[in-house]
């Protein structure tokens, strides 16, 4: 009896876990029976038909990363380097994931290793380095082509490394080399260059500068000069102007007869000191009577003064 009864728990618990099954929240179940697909089990709890339905397949829904092996890939410009990368995908149908391919994993890495090798060959190895961005998108675009009848997504991919050979990265050093060496003749040329446009433009400025500076200076002494040949006519005219009134007075033409005498007589003198050969008037009888009617003349315009200013006197 005990062991009759014993069988049947356990029969009745065998039967209990075949008739329930427990998803998970990240998983989902392909539910077959008799070989057929019969439904998609989400995540939860599910009742099924025990030793008739059963759970055939089980995938992840989370998003899934996979390493891509490095491989040999020529670009464009005939250079062989090493690729490795990294594919994100995720299962959207589990149905077509299931049945529609054997293996979604290994397919979408050597999707992803063959789409790679065709997008490098499409690049140069300079491309291949500053152009990253834009070859993901392009692995990206064609593996989500080719694995959308498989009910997986690609979400992205990511060139982990790009590796030349040894040969080609010794050829890259000796021309990045060669590159800096240009780059250090063309920076020394241009400031030779700058250095004599700089030299040149002070010797230019200082000769401005001169020629300017002589330009203000004759100017300034032509103005000087000019303003003292105003002065100095200026002294002129009032000296001439004050000659000609005194003339005007009474006594003023004996006064300049008097004033050429003398100038007369001294210039003479002066002749007479410095020359070798002396020098003599042919006529110093007529210098005589000269001054003879000079001493008259003054003595008239004296006695003549004089008794005008009699007549002033006694008319007050």
């Amino acid at each position: 009896m005990f062991t009759a009864l014993t069988i049947f728990v356990i029969v009745a618990g065998i039967f209990v876990w075949n008739l329930m099954i427990v998803v998970p929240m990240r998983q989902s179940c392909v539910l077959e029976r008799f070989g057929n697909f019969r439904r998609v089990l989400e995540p939860g709890f599910h009742v099924v038909v025990p030793f008739l339905d059963k759970v055939a397949y089980r995938h992840e829904i989370r998003e899934q990363v996979f390493d891509i092996p490095a491989q040999s890939c020529i670009t464009r410009d005939n250079i062989q380097v090493a690729v490795d990368g990294l594919v994100y995908l995720k299962v959207m149908d589990a149905k077509r994931a299931s049945y529609g391919i054997g293996d979604y994993q290994m397919a979408s890495v050597n999707l992803a290793q063959t789409t790679m090798r065709s997008e490098i060959g499409k690049l140069t190895l300079g491309d291949t380095f500053y152009e990253r961005d834009k070859l993901n998108e392009s692995i990206v675009r064609e593996i989500d082509k080719a694995s959308d009848p498989w009910g997986i997504k690609v979400m992205r991919y990511e060139i982990k490394n790009i590796e030349p050979s040894a040969q080609v990265v010794h050829t890259l050093e000796k021309q990045m080399e060669a590159e800096r060496e240009k780059r250090a003749d063309i920076t020394l040329a241009t400031a030779g260059k700058e250095s004599k446009i700089l030299i040149s433009e002070g010797y230019r400025q200082e000769a401005i500068n001169i020629s300017e500076g002589e330009k203000q200076k004759r100017i300034n002494e032509a103005k000087g000069r000019a303003s003292e040949i105003e002065i100095l006519a200026e002294a002129s005219a009032e000296g001439l102007q004050n000659v000609a009134r005194a003339i005007k007075q009474p006594g003023g033409d004996y006064a300049v007869k008097m004033r050429l005498v003398e100038d007369f007589i001294g210039r003479t003198g002066e002749v007479m000191k410095s020359a070798d050969i002396s020098v003599l008037p042919s006529d110093l009888a007529h210098i005589k009577g000269i001054l003879t009617a000079l001493n008259q003349n003054l003595g008239q315009g004296s006695a003549t003064a004089a008794s005008a200013t009699a007549s002033k006197g006694a008319a007050q």
